[in-house]
Formats: structure tokens, C-alpha cells, sequence
């Protein structure tokens, strides 16, 4: 059995085929998911799992470089950016919403939590271990 802290066979999968500067988003519960994007979907109900747990069990495995939110979180969620910027220790840059929705083409999957809370999205751009 895996002894890692990422059991989630889909995550697990797409953390270790990430290449660097590939990207991967974790979401609340409405973010909307293109056709063509790989939607890992680990809610089980409102609020289970969290963003943060989804966040931190992801966190430790993928090695992240910066990270990217959007920048209505300041305003309308500043208790989760401020959980986020607790646990992520890379730059974050903040794009508006509407243009983190668009870059879910781009991304090698979004796994959706199981959060209610509002603009709880987050991108990761993997880096590179030595």
C-alpha cells in the first residue's frame, strides 16, 4: 500500500505526471469545468473535503513554484487567502476570476473539493526538485 500522504489514485497520477511549469487547480465545489478538462472530483458534500485539506495534502507531494488566485479573493474571502498564504510558501500572483475559469484549458486536471466558500481556486505551477 502507498505510504505517501496523497492516497487519491487520480491525484496521485497527475502530480507525478507533472512536468515543470505544468499547472494544476483545486477548487470549490461551483467552479465550472470545460469539456476536455480532467475533472478529479473528490466532494463528498458542502464543505467536505476542504479547499485547505485538499490543499496541503496536494502540497505535500507536488513541488509548486508560484502559485496563482484570484483577485477577488482579497475582498469577498480574505479568511482563506489568508489560510492560503499561511501554508504556501512560493510567490502568488492574482489574476481576475474570469480569467482563471479560461485557464482551466490549460491545466493538467481540477480537482474539486467539496467547498462552498467563494473564489476558494488556486493554481499551481510545478517546479523542479533536486
Amino acid at each position: 500500500m502507498k505510504k505517501s500522504a496523497v492516497l487519491n489514485t487520480e491525484v496521485s497520477y497527475v502530480i507525478a505526471d507533472m512536468g515543470h511549469f505544468d499547472t494544476l487547480m483545486i477548487g470549490d465545489a461551483g467552479m465550472p469545468v470545460p469539456d476536455g478538462t480532467k475533472k478529479i472530483d473528490l466532494a463528498v458534500t458542502l464543505g467536505l473535503p476542504t479547499f485547505i485539506d485538499v490543499l496541503k495534502n496536494v502540497l505535500s507531494e507536488l513541488q509548486v513554484q508560484r502559485v496563482y488566485l484570484a483577485e477577488e479573493i482579497k475582498a469577498e474571502n480574505p479568511k482563506q487567502l489568508e489560510a492560503i498564504e499561511s501554508i504556501v510558501d512560493v510567490p502568488i500572483e492574482f489574476m481576475p476570476h474570469v480569467k482563471m475559469k479560461a485557464h482551466l484549458t490549460h491545466d493538467k486536471a481540477f480537482i474539486r473539493t467539496g467547498e462552498s466558500t467563494p473564489f476558494s481556486n488556486i493554481i499551481l505551477e510545478s517546479g523542479v526538485t533536486f
